[in-house]
């Protein structure tokens, strides 16, 4: 055994397990997006006078009517994390959640701008483009539905 294959195991047996870990490291991921999202939505429903104002006053959202603005996010938060969770439609459920991530930073900049939280949507931001990247994984509705059409299996 040459001195290439010496170095070269070590590194393969790191890659294997490595490669075996994706697979629930995207689940992970999925699951803890979509419960911040699914979080945020039902506080909204929770209090729902309260979100009106908030979106009235608080978040300007642009281009769009404060109480639009309000039932468009309070469903997509409601809506993309389950189809998220499951790993349906992965890639562009992600997307989605990252529009609605980009308008909460937006419309409400000027505070997390003053730390109130700025870093976590970057962290969420980071995990959606993960999960478009690489899509929903071995453990997601996706895959399986890829698996019986015969197609690539490229989640």
């Amino acid at each position: 055994m040459g001195l290439v294959e010496k170095l070269d195991t070590p590194t393969q047996t790191i890659s294997d397990l490595l490669s075996k870990l994706q697979a629930p490291f995207l689940l992970f991921i999925r699951l803890y997006v979509a419960w911040v999202f699914l979080k945020a939505g039902m506080h909204k429903i929770s209090d729902w006078d309260t979100t009106l104002v908030l979106f009235e006053y608080e978040y300007q959202v642009p281009l769009l009517d404060f109480e639009l603005a309000a039932y468009l996010a309070t469903v997509g938060e409601l809506v993309f994390p389950v189809f998220l969770i499951v790993g349906l439609g992965t890639r562009f459920t992600a997307i989605a959640l990252s529009l609605v991530n980009i308008i909460a930073v937006v419309s409400y900049y000027a505070t997390l701008a003053k730390g109130a939280g700025l870093v976590w949507h970057y962290l969420w931001g980071s995990m959606l483009i993960t999960s478009v990247l690489y899509g929903g994984g071995l453990f997601s509705l996706d895959y399986w539905i890829k698996s019986k059409l015969g197609r690539n299996l490229d989640v």
